[in-house]
């Protein structure tokens, strides 16, 4: 067993005792972080399930504002190659309980339409303000996704720390701190023992030495 593998001295039980205590506030703030963590988990969890209903039906307008584009005009390829790559997107992040969550933005610039007019009509216009509000909403959810990925992994990890601290580190220190207090105070009562002992032979020998002196007298 552990316990016997410790030395049963008061400065062990002293520290026995200091790591039992620095185990269970490790527990108690483990604990609290994952309480803190899963609120925030759900928290998003929430957010994402509205964006998600929010971004299908984004699609289907876009999609469906694409279609009735291509018909309108043709094949609409020549004019979203006009539509310049997006790179105004930036990602920074936050911290909860040490847990890094990205925050991605979208640069707020004023719209600027890049195709002409002569060959296009409303329903190209349509589609480029749909699939504008398709980027920015991909944007929000996939904040909230990343960041939700990163909370999951973040409690597993902190679950399985606090149970190591709950079921084998505070039980551990509990048994060692638990056998050195019962071993020196079995040596307490051994001594105490001896002395009663030694006390009551000294008294017997100085009641003989007392006849003696007496009976020499």
């Amino acid at each position: 067993m552990a316990e016997q593998q410790v030395f049963p001295t008061k400065g062990n039980l002293i520290l026995s005792k200091k790591a039992l205590q620095l185990a269970a506030l490790g527990y108690e703030l483990l604990d609290r972080k994952r309480n803190i963590l899963i609120r925030e988990l759900m928290s998003l969890v929430d957010k994402a399930g509205e964006l998600r209903g929010s971004i299908e039906e984004t699609y289907k307008e876009a999609y469906q504002a694409l279609q009735l584009a291509n018909i309108s005009i043709g094949i609409v390829t020549p004019y979203a190659n006009c539509i310049p790559v997006e790179t105004g997107v930036e990602i920074s992040t936050r911290s909860v309980m040490g847990v890094e969550l990205p925050e991605v933005s979208l640069e707020e610039k004023p719209m600027k339409v890049t195709y002409g007019f002569s060959q296009t009509d409303s329903q190209l216009d349509k589609a480029f303000l749909a699939f504008d509000r398709v980027k920015r909403t991909t944007v929000l959810l996939a904040e909230v996704e990343n960041s939700i990925y990163r909370l999951s992994v973040a409690i597993r990890k902190t679950q399985r720390r606090a149970n190591a601290l709950q079921n084998i580190i505070i039980p551990k220190n509990e048994q060692i701190v638990k056998y050195i207090t019962n071993s020196l105070e079995e040596k307490e009562r051994e001594e105490f023992s001896r002395m009663k002992v030694i006390k009551a032979v000294k008294v017997k020998k100085d009641a003989v030495n007392k006849m003696r002196v007496r009976k020499d007298g």
